[in-house]
This record gives structure tokens, C-alpha cells and sequence, in this order.
């Protein structure tokens, strides 16, 4: 985060002593020192239900020998307490099982909340129960786990015996019955309640204008767009706008200015005495509460938003006045939080907290690293990016098996044995004992980024083999641990970051190429000169995805309209429209391969719709798909398109044009960048269609380049890229070679006889 100096002015309140987030958690165990300061919680209660899937589990939990557990999280919101919950239960068990013997323990936060007995008539097919969890086990950050206890036999057992086994399906239901806490008005608590991290749900937040907002009020919220965007992170955050209208119930974040005093849809504020952030409680609804950023003109807005944005963790009392805003140091390209550096090695532990790295049992599963590349390293003929790889792991007195296994997007890299210590030399042994009974060991590994996802997945795996000892001896003694060094590091310093361009897809992704300077500063977003909510809408919500891309707000975007438009010409460009309220659509008409003229629409076409495969080859040539056809129509509804195309402006720079037929064409074309189980298609290409769920690509048109190349990568990349010309010049090349020869040769001969 840049440095700042901010000097405050607040307003103090008692609950500031708790430390806000102190505060939530006081009120959901029930603190008496909170209770002093906010009021107990309302008697209406509502309920929310959410599948195992939604919590994280894409597949149903497999549930293996005497003895399994597994487990999912679930938070509670900050202001809401928890009154009933139920568990919908959805299973299945072997048949094999002892009903006397075997059965299902479901708990939370590791107390048993029910033990459902296995019935030997029902073994085999999917069962359905209803648990009742005590309201009390239940806290803000939670476990719900499995656990399966399961038999076959009365006499001698193998505790790892294929017909142990229960399935819990992810369509299970947790239902959850809360009542609103009411949280203080007190700046501290921020981003609750606007953002609550407990909440997997994704963000729905309104913003409320006094009236049609200047470019400046609509700089600074973007810039709370995109940093309640980062804030979401993978949740996703949709974000509407409505003018002098507070909502009639929930929150809200309202942006006034003016040199008076400052009125509200029957909210009336003191005039501003400058940049000013106040968190004042919602007048229709007592569980809601209203973020004001306020000035006395726009420039003040937009820095009491800036300072907030920066700097929220230094905030205290229901109101701040910023005295002094100063940031002295400015973003560089590609130093988003969310994106992996490539100007140093990075290390493991920078990517997932120390404890997960730590893992125990014969087979627990995936340490699972989080990788965030940009969008546009330069991949060609590449052999991989260097991972160098420190673990440690307890050896076993004999093993056959036991590995450790490398994946990369659930991909194997490499494997390697864990040798038992039957297998190792006395030197190792000694060693063995001096350290603990761990084995240090190295892996240097090379994770392939030819067509690597943006948004990727490192996978580590420790497996030791279970030995059997025979009949009546079989035990499992759990005592195995790996470990993985958090100073293990992944190297990404020797690319180039060069990419082929217009592409939908990493604008889609990551936001490029505006967000290459995460702050957006150089990026200019043109709107139409009367932006109504359907604009306002779409270009909060797709800043919001912005942050979610970089984990950074959008303090440097410039929002212009068409006649300005040349004053960014050294910007990339993201342009709005809503029929036929964008001016500069008509100006670049022959740039354009999709636009609406005079009730006619014109659209260029590819074979790209035709493809058989969804697939796309590492090697962008192999993606083209050109312009084939030009076809142009009138009447019928106007489309709503995404497409990108090199600025007219200056050449490098990048202009996306997000037009909707109509005001709900705009929701569509953002709602299709958010994506979803409902779409079977993504944003890709250089232009693409969209009618409300249905995403058609029709054109894969790459004709500029954003980026550089080192002057030799460069030179062998043109030469694999004109392969014909390359054979050419170096035909000629030895022609003209071979007469220079012949002619010293020849001069040299004529010498000799001179002589």
C-alpha cells in the first residue's frame, strides 16, 4: 500500500476503546461491554440456506475407513446472531457396514451437534436427515465436519477395508435462522457493514448520488467500487446507483457535495468543512446504516474518498474530516497486490499463511498455493518458470510408496519418492536424529505457463504408504507430517510480459490491459454525457471487478465523455454506451467491428462461432479468427456487445467498447463479465454478443501487440512468425555472400598473374 500522511479529525465514540472489529465479535458472544453501546438485537428473524458446494466443496465428500472426517467453513455476518440452524443431511453408506457398530457424527466447531445411526435396510441408497444444531455451538467463523466411524466385522479388522466407506453429498443443506445485531456507528468496524468477510455470499451494494454526478464524484466511486470489488475478492460484487433515494432498508454508500448544507431524501447534514466520511445509521431501517463521503465540492468528495480507500484501517468515531492527503509513492506497472511480482523471486509463504503448509496422516490431502499471474507474460517456447521447492517430512520405519507429488491445475509435474528409513544410508540417519526425526529435501521443478489459467492452482501432496502387518495386527498410528518451507520461492523473473491484442478474455479475467497500473491512472473511462443508472450501474460494477482483479482501488481512473476524448490519447480507453447515447461509436465506426448507425447494425463476422472444439491452443496464432464477412441490418432490437480494437487516438493503446441495446443490455454485458454456472460460454475474442445468458463469440481478430521483448526474443520471434521471408533473406543473404567471395577471389587471382 502507497504511504500516506493523513491528519483526522473525529468525532469519538464510546464503543472506539473495542477497536471495532473487537466490537462484532463482543456482540456475537454476547460481551456486556458491548451492550452499553449498541442496542440488543431486533426480534425479527430471518433464514438463509446454503449447499455444501457453495462453501467450497465442488464434490461430495468421500468418507473412507474406521475413521474419516472432512470438513467445510462457514462464518456468520458480524451483525447477525445466529437463533436455529438445521442440517439437511444428504448421504450414502456401504452396505458392508455394521449398523451396531457404525454410524455418522456430524459436528460444529468440533462438538458433536448428532450421531445418526447406519441401518442395515437402508445401506446402499441416498438418505436424507434433518439435524437440529444448537444455536449455541455456533460462533462467527465455523467448522462443520463429518465424521465417519465404520465396521465390518465383529472379529479382526483392516481399518482400510474397501467396503468402509459413507458419501456425503454437496447438495447437503445448512440452514441458518439469524436475527440483526445492530452495530455502533463508528468508523473503526470498516468495511462492516458494507463488506463482512464472513459472508461467502456475493457483495450487492447500492451507491446514492444527490443527482446527476460530475466526472469527479464519478472518479471517486469508482474508486469505492473497485476497492469494495478487492474486498469481495472471489465472491464477486454487483453494485447499483439510484439518485436521492436512500434504500428503505439495508446499506448504503451516499456521495454528497455542495457549499451549504447537504440534504437527502429526508436526510439533512451539517454543511461540510471539508473532505469529510461520516457512518450514520440508515433513517429506514435501524439495522442498516449509510456511508457518507461528503465535501464542498466534488474535488473534496473525491479525496475524503481517496483517503478512505487508502487508508480505512486508520479510521475512528462516526465521523472524520481529512485534513491533509498525501501519497508519495506512485504504483508501477504490474505491481498489483493480487498478481505474482515479476521483478523478484516470490516466496511461498507470501502466498498462504505458515500453518498451511503443515499437514498429518497417511493421505491429507492438497496443500493447495494460489497463483495469480498477469495476463501477459510471454510464454513462447518456454520451458517453464523455476520452483524451487524446500519440504520435510517424517520418515517411516518401512515404506514402499510414499511420495510427494507436484500438480499444477490438478496436472502432474513430478513426483518424488519419500524414502522409509530402512532405505537410508547412516550419514542421513544421523541427521535424522539431530533434527527432530524430519528429513529435509529439495525439489527444482518447472511449472509449464504455455496456457496456464490467470487465476491457477500449485498443488502438493504428501502420501506415505500404509503397510500392512496381517490379521489382528493392522493399526493406524497416525504420526505422519510433511511440511512444506515457506521460503520455498517461484521465479518469474526472466519474462517479458508482450501479448497479442484486442483479447476479451484477460480483459474478462484481470481487467487488461487498464489494469496494468493497478491504481488505473492510465485509464480513462468515456461515458455518455447524461449517464443514467443503467450506466452508472455497469461502470461501477465492472471498476468493482477491476479491484477484484489487482486487490486495489481505482484511485487513478479519469472519467471523461466523447468531446474529451482526445486529451487521454495516452490512455487505454473503456467506453459505455446505451443505444445510441455514445458519440464516439459514430466516430470510429470504421474501427469498430460491431456498431449501430441510423437504425442499421453492422456487425463483422469470423468462422470463430463455427469451431467444433472449446478449446483454445497456447499459441496464439492458432486462435485467429479473421474477419470473413461484413453484414449489416435494420429493425429488430439492437445487440448488445463487448468488442476491443488498438485506439485511434495512439498506437498501443487499447480501447473496449461495452454497448448495450438498452439499459438492461448493460446488465446482461456485465453480468456475462461476472459469469456463472448459467453460462456455457465465456468473453473471448475481439468481439462478442451477448443476449441475456447466451455468450456468442463471432470474431478472434489479434492485430497489435501491448508489451516489449528483449531486441534477440524479439528478432526470433519475428522470424518464427514469417518463416518464408526468413528463407528468403538468407537465400539472398548467401547469394550475396558467395559473389563477395567470388569477387575477392577473383581480384586476388588477377594479383597473383600481376605479379
Amino acid at each position: 500500500m502507497n504511504s500516506k500522511s493523513i491528519a483526522l479529525s473525529t468525532l469519538r465514540d464510546p464503543c472506539r476503546a473495542l477497536a471495532g472489529l473487537t466490537c462484532a465479535w463482543l456482540a456475537l458472544s454476547g460481551g456486556t461491554a458491548f451492550a452499553e453501546t449498541a442496542a440488543a438485537p431486533a426480534a425479527n428473524t430471518n433464514s438463509y440456506t446454503v449447499t455444501l458446494k457453495q462453501l467450497g466443496r465442488n464434490y461430495p465428500m468421500t468418507l473412507r475407513g474406521v475413521d474419516s472426517t472432512d470438513s467445510v467453513n462457514f462464518n456468520v455476518r458480524a451483525d447477525s446472531i445466529v437463533t436455529g440452524a438445521k442440517l439437511n443431511l444428504q448421504y450414502t453408506y456401504s452396505p458392508a457396514l455394521l449398523a451396531d457398530l457404525s454410524h455418522i457424527n456430524v459436528l460444529v466447531n468440533d462438538e458433536v451437534a448428532a450421531s445418526l445411526p447406519l441401518p442395515k435396510d437402508k445401506a446402499g441408497q441416498p438418505q436424507q436427515q434433518t439435524i437440529e444444531i444448537p444455536a449455541h455451538l455456533i460462533t462467527e467463523f465455523n467448522r462443520l465436519s463429518l465424521q465417519f466411524i465404520g465396521h465390518y466385522t465383529m472379529s479382526c479388522e483392516d481399518p482400510l477395508h474397501s467396503s468402509l466407506w459413507a458419501k456425503i453429498n454437496n447438495g447437503t443443506l445448512l440452514t441458518l435462522d439469524v436475527s440483526p445485531l445492530v452495530l455502533p456507528d463508528d468508523l473503526s468496524i470498516l468495511p462492516l457493514p458494507f463488506f463482512d468477510r464472513r459472508d461467502a455470499q456475493p457483495l450487492n451494494l447500492p451507491f446514492v448520488f444527490a443527482a446527476s454526478p460530475d466526472n469527479t464524484t464519478l472518479e471517486a466511486a469508482g474508486a469505492l467500487s473497485s476497492w469494495f470489488g478487492a474486498l469481495a475478492s472471489y465472491r464477486g460484487a454487483r453494485f447499483t446507483s439510484s439518485f436521492n433515494q436512500i434504500p428503505t432498508h439495508g446499506n448504503a454508500v451516499v456521495l454528497l457535495s455542495g457549499p451549504g448544507d447537504l440534504q437527502l431524501d429526508g436526510v439533512s447534514l451539517p454543511a461540510a468543512k471539508g473532505p469529510s466520511i461520516n457512518l450514520i445509521t440508515n433513517p429506514n431501517d435501524p439495522n442498516g446504516k449509510l456511508l457518507l463521503i461528503t465535501g464542498r465540492d466534488s474535488a473534496e468528495l473525491k479525496r475524503a474518498a481517496t483517503a478512505l480507500v487508502l487508508g480505512s484501517q486508520a479510521l475512528s468515531g462516526n465521523s472524520v474530516v481529512i485534513d491533509n492527503l498525501a501519497v508519495v509513492q506512485p504504483r508501477k506497472p504490474y505491481d498489483a497486490p493480487n498478481w505474482l511480482p515479476t521483478d523478484r523471486k516470490v516466496k511461498l509463504g507470501e502466498l498462504l499463511p505458515e500453518q498451511q503448509f503443515n499437514v498429518s496422516g497417511y493421505n491429507p490431502g492438497d496443500i493447495v498455493v494460489p497463483l495469480n499471474f498477469p495476463p501477459d507474460l510471454f510464454t513462447w517456447r518456454d520451458s517453464g518458470a523455476p520452483l524451487d521447492l524446500k519440504y520435510r517430512y517424517t520418515p517411516q520405519e518401512k515404506s514402499n510408496n510414499s511420495s510427494f507429488i507436484v500438480s499444477f491445475n490438478d496436472a502432474l509435474i513430478q513426483s518424488q519418492s519419500l524414502p522409509s528409513e530402512d532405505k537410508l544410508d547412516s550419514g542421513v540417519l544421523s541427521d535424522l536424529a539431530s533434527n527432530n526425526g524430519n528429513l529435509d529435501r529439495e525439489a527444482n521443478v518447472r511449472l509449464p505457463l504455455n496456457s496456464v489459467a490467470l487465476q491457477s492452482r500449485l498443488q502438493l501432496r504428501f502420501m506415505f504408504d500404509y503397510i500392512k502387518q496381517g490379521e489382528c495386527r493392522d493399526i493406524i498410528i497416525d504420526n505422519m507430517r510433511g511440511a512444506i518451507d515457506p521460503e520455498s520461492t517461484l521465479d518469474l523473473t526472466g519474462y517479458d510480459h508482450f501479448i497479442a491484442m484486442p483479447n476479451l478474455g484477460v480483459f474478462k479475467d484481470a481487467g487488461f490491459p487498464f489494469t496494468r497500473m493497478a491504481d488505473l491512472s492510465e485509464t480513462a473511462v468515456v461515458l455518455p454525457d447524461h449517464p443514467g443508472a443503467a450506466e452508472l450501474n455497469a461502470f461501477l460494477t465492472v471498476l468493482g471487478r477491476f479491484g477484484q482483479a489487482t486487490g486495489y482501488p481505482a484511485v487513478g481512473v479519469q472519467v471523461i465523455e466523447a468531446d474529451k476524448v482526445a486529451g487521454a490519447a495516452n490512455k487505454d480507453l473503456l467506453v459505455f454506451a446505451s443505444g445510441s447515447n455514445q458519440p464516439l461509436l459514430q466516430q470510429w465506426a470504421d474501427r469498430l467491428p460491431a456498431y449501430d448507425a441510423n437504425g442499421q447494425q453492422t456487425f463483422h463476422l469470423s468462422d470463430l462461432p463455427m469451431r467444433i472444439r472449446d478449446w483454445f491452443s497456447p499459441d496464439p496464432e492458432a486462435n485467429l479468427r479473421q474477419s470473413k464477412l461484413q453484414m449489416a441490418f435494420s429493425g429488430g432490437a439492437r445487440s448488445t456487445y463487448l468488442t476491443g480494437f488498438e485506439s485511434p487516438l495512439k498506437s498501443g493503446r487499447s480501447v473496449v467498447v461495452i454497448a448495450g441495446g438498452g439499459p438492461d443490455g448493460l446488465a446482461d454485458a456485465t453480468n456475462a463479465l461476472i459469469g456463472g454456472e448459467d453460462y456455457t460460454q465465456s468473453v473471448q475474442g475481439s468481439l462478442v454478443v451477448v443476449r441475456d445468458k447466451s455468450i456468442e463469440a463471432l470474431v478472434a481478430d489479434e492485430d497489435y501487440y501491448v508489451g516489449s521483448l528483449g531486441p534477440i526474443k524479439y528478432l526470433q520471434w519475428l522470424m518464427s512468425r514469417h518463416v518464408l521471408w526468413v528463407l528468403l533473406l538468407t537465400g539472398l543473404g548467401v547469394l550475396v555472400l558467395s559473389g563477395l567471395a567470388y569477387l575477392a577471389l577473383r581480384a586476388r587471382a588477377n594479383k597473383r598473374l600481376k605479379e
